[in-house]
């Protein structure tokens, strides 16, 4: 029996069943065994011996299992396994809403609150969310934050009444009755019960690890973001991503890297107050794509003769995303029409000027990208950012601080809400829903780059009207083949510099002259 819905990532009861007796990694965290008998719930990986199939139901969320009543499995820990791709198998209202609820939605405002933000009535949503989740939308967040919570209790020496804050539970009390009803023991039973003692470093590091489906391109991500790190703000090197981030009275530092033998990444938190790591480490999660499902990615893209031989070479490329939402924004209207190189230094340029120095930065990380009210005000004179992009800027600014633009909306109305603003076209709206907020399909159909590489032999490029049509094989992956053209056009500029550089030096100025 399923629960709610009648399949789950498109596998019918049989077919999850199989699953479950091979414990296939790959389908980690894409469904949920729950046994009748226990009142458990684990992963299909769990180790533990086989139920009998007579007492096991299937959930597609954790939220679901424990909507049903039944408790996570503590030798599994549902709570470590890699999100669930929400875009799979829902309705696009329900998709928008888990990201909605997952960058804290629901933790301050109500059912009502954000199914006015999706358009719909309350009573809808809970439907919609019980067709295609199994569980309420206050289930999936309570959820999110206890899991967030067992986390921390396992892999931290945080005190516990810190851990509630951070889990945003607003006492210890309602903290320790909602883990009562979901783990059936307190928190601090769980944290003698054997688990371990905790990682974190000193008294103001927190250290989490972030799993993910294997294969994983950590190089790739890493060189896409060492490409276009911003000196003071980020720095990118073989111990890993590191930057500064805003916080609420203060900042933070981060630093995220790849664990050597493990199927997670590891994100280490410096100066955070506890109310801010659950964002943190949901912001973590999209940004390095976390949640994506290369496997069925990839079946679906194979097909293609452009984009399946990319997807067999390099099975593990993620969307390389950006840490905050406006920084993007920001950072395309600069990247509009020039080299990755040439937009850099733009950006390195506006943040010297406007961005907010940090006491006690370190590594060189000592400056905060300039938040939407510093850059409504700041001067912009005698950077080399021409007058219609100082324009620009300044109205997307304003924009943000009077709620003009919701990033949170569907990716057609957000590129349309951003379209209205004066500079800005559908490219950088397309760019900003790929890269700031994870959308599997955004497309970018005005990139110069992918124009040319989805060209056929003989063509220099294709028109943007040429590219959309084109691009209808890949969909709903249109977002990875986005990816993995530009990693296959990088791959070839590296490959034609390295050749160059071997050509005898007269040579090499004859060809460069050609």
């Amino acid at each position: 029996m399923l629960g709610a819905m009648d399949s789950i990532s498109g596998l019918d009861p049989e077919a999850l069943n199989r699953a479950r007796i091979s414990r296939d990694p790959r389908f980690d965290g894409k469904f949920y065994i729950a046994v009748t008998s226990t009142g458990i719930y684990c992963r299909p990986i769990c180790p533990s011996r086989y139920a009998k199939r007579s007492n096991v139901r299937f959930f597609g969320t954790p939220a679901a299992a424990e909507a049903a009543g039944f408790r996570p499995c503590l030798r599994c820990r549902p709570e470590a396994a890699p999100g669930t791709p929400a875009w799979l198998g829902t309705a696009a209202v329900v998709r928008r809403a888990l990201r909605l609820i997952n960058n804290g939605a629901l933790d301050e405002d109500s059912v009502e609150t954000l199914a006015g933000r999706l358009g719909i009535g309350a009573r809808h949503l809970v439907r919609l969310f019980a067709r295609h989740v199994g569980a309420s939308p206050i289930a999936v967040a309570q959820t999110r934050r206890l899991h967030f919570a067992v986390c921390l209790l396992t892999e931290t020496r945080l005190p516990i009444t810190q851990i509630a804050m951070a889990a945003g539970f607003g006492s210890c009390r309602r903290f320790n009755d909602a883990f009562r009803r979901a783990y059936g023991r307190t928190p601090r039973e769980l944290r003698r019960a054997g688990r371990r003692g905790g990682v974190g470093g000193g008294a103001e590091e927190v250290v989490l690890k972030l799993a993910y489906r294997p294969p994983y391109d950590w190089t790739h991500v890493r060189d896409f973001l060492a490409a276009r790190a911003i000196p003071g703000v980020e720095r990118v090197d073989e111990r890993g991503y590191a930057r500064t981030v805003a916080c609420e009275g203060g900042h933070a530092l981060i630093c995220v890297r790849a664990l050597s033998g493990e199927d997670a990444l590891e994100l280490r938190v410096t100066g955070a107050p506890p109310a801010s790591l659950l964002q943190l480490a949901s912001v973590a999660r999209r940004a390095f794509d976390l949640a994506a499902d290369p496997a069925r990615i990839g079946v679906e893209l194979a097909t293609d003769p452009l984009i399946g031989p990319l997807v067999r070479e390099r099975p593990g490329l993620r969307i390389p995303g950006a840490w905050d939402v406006f920084e993007c924004a920001v950072r395309a209207v600069l990247g509009q029409q020039v080299s990755v190189a040439a937009g850099c230094t733009l950006v390195r340029r506006l943040v010297e000027r406007a961005g907010m120095a940090i006491a006690g930065g370190t590594d060189g990380l000592t400056l905060l990208f300039p938040g939407p009210a510093n850059l409504a005000g700041a001067n912009l004179e005698g950077l080399g950012i021409t007058g219609a992009r100082q324009a620009t800027l300044r109205a997307l600014a304003r924009a943000w601080l009077e709620r003009g633009i919701d990033f949170g909306a569907a990716p057609e109305e957000l590129a349309a809400a951003m379209a209205a603003l004066p500079g800005i076209g559908p490219w950088t709206a397309q760019y900003v829903a790929l890269r700031a907020l994870g959308e599997p399909d955004a497309l970018p159909t005005g990139d110069l780059v992918l124009r040319r590489m989805a060209a056929p032999p003989g063509r220099g490029s294709l028109t943007t009207r040429e590219l959309d049509e084109r691009s209808r094989e890949w969909r709903p992956w249109r977002g990875y083949a986005v990816v993995h053209l530009w990693g296959a056009a990088a791959g070839a500029a590296a490959g034609a510099a390295a050749r160059l550089r071997q050509v005898p030096s007269g040579r090499a100025r004859v060809r460069r002259a050609a």
